[in-house]
C-alpha cells in the first residue's frame, strides 16, 4: 500500500506567516502555444517540504550537501495525537520510536486543520524532545504540522537541535493516522521525501509518500 503524505500544492495555499504566497496558473496552453506548461511562484518552504540545516544557520549543511539517504528509509511514527492547541510534545512522547537510522513521524493530528486559522496553534516539539532523538541517532523528523516549533516564534529551539546534529525535518505532512493504524497492526512503513535538486538551497517542497507492506 502507498500513503500520500503530502498536501495538494494550491494557489493561495497556507503558508508559515512571512513566506512567499504560492501561485500557480498557466503559463502557456495548447489553444495559444500547443503546449500546456504551469508558471510557479512559491517558497522552498511550502506545502509539504523538507527543511536542510541551512534553513536556520549560513554555516550549516545546504540541502545539496545532505546524503540522500537522510531522505528515505524505515519509518516509525509517534502518537501525539489529543494535545490541546499550542501544546509542547515532550521526550515521553518519542522514546517508544527513537531509533538511530529511522525516520520519525510525529502524528498530532494537526493536518486535520490545513487551511484554517486554527492550522497556527499546533503543538511542538521542546528542546529536550528533539535533544533526545538527536542522542538516539535520528537524522530525519517529521511532524504534521506547520512547524516542528510554535508558530509564530522568535526562536526555534527544535530546530537548532536537530538542524545542529545535520538532520533533516519535514513538515506539513498528513495521513499519519494511517501510518498508525499500520504500525498498530505489525506492518512495516518505508518514507521517501526527496527534494527538487536546489543547489545551495535551504529546504525543497517534496512529495512525501509512504510504503507500507
Amino acid at each position: 500500500m502507498i500513503v500520500d503524505l503530502s498536501v495538494p500544492l494550491t494557489t493561495g495555499m497556507p503558508v508559515y506567516p512571512g513566506d512567499p504566497s504560492v501561485e500557480i496558473a498557466p503559463a502557456l496552453t495548447t489553444a495559444a502555444h500547443g503546449v500546456n506548461v504551469l508558471g510557479l511562484h512559491l517558497g522552498s518552504q511550502s506545502g509539504t517540504h523538507v527543511d536542510a540545516p541551512f534553513h536556520i544557520d549560513d554555516s550549516l549543511p545546504r540541502l545539496d550537501e545532505l546524503p540522500l539517504e537522510r531522505f528515505t528509509g524505515p519509518a516509525a511514527v509517534a502518537d501525539a495525537r489529543g494535545l490541546a492547541p499550542r501544546s509542547p510534545i515532550g521526550p515521553e512522547r518519542l522514546e517508544a520510536v527513537a531509533t538511530e537510522g529511522v525516520i520519525v513521524l510525529v502524528a498530532t493530528g494537526w493536518a486535520g486543520h490545513f487551511g484554517t486559522y486554527h492550522y497556527l496553534d499546533h503543538p511542538y516539539l521542546t528542546e529536550e524532545a528533539a535533544e533526545l532523538l538527536v542522542a538516539a541517532g535520528v537524522r530525519t523528523v517529521g511532524i504534521d504540522a506547520l512547524s516542528v516549533d510554535p508558530t509564530p516564534a522568535d526562536d526555534f529551539p527544535a530546530h537548532r537541535v536537530l538542524c545542529g546534529a545535520h538532520a533533516v525535518i519535514a513538515e506539513n505532512l498528513r495521513g499519519l493516522d494511517v501510518l498508525l493504524e499500520a504500525q498498530a497492526a505489525g506492518r512495516a512503513i518505508e518514507v521517501s521525501m526527496f527534494p527538487l535538486h536546489l543547489p545551495g538551497a535551504d529546504g525543497s517542497p517534496v512529495r512525501a509518500v509512504a510504503r507500507v507492506t
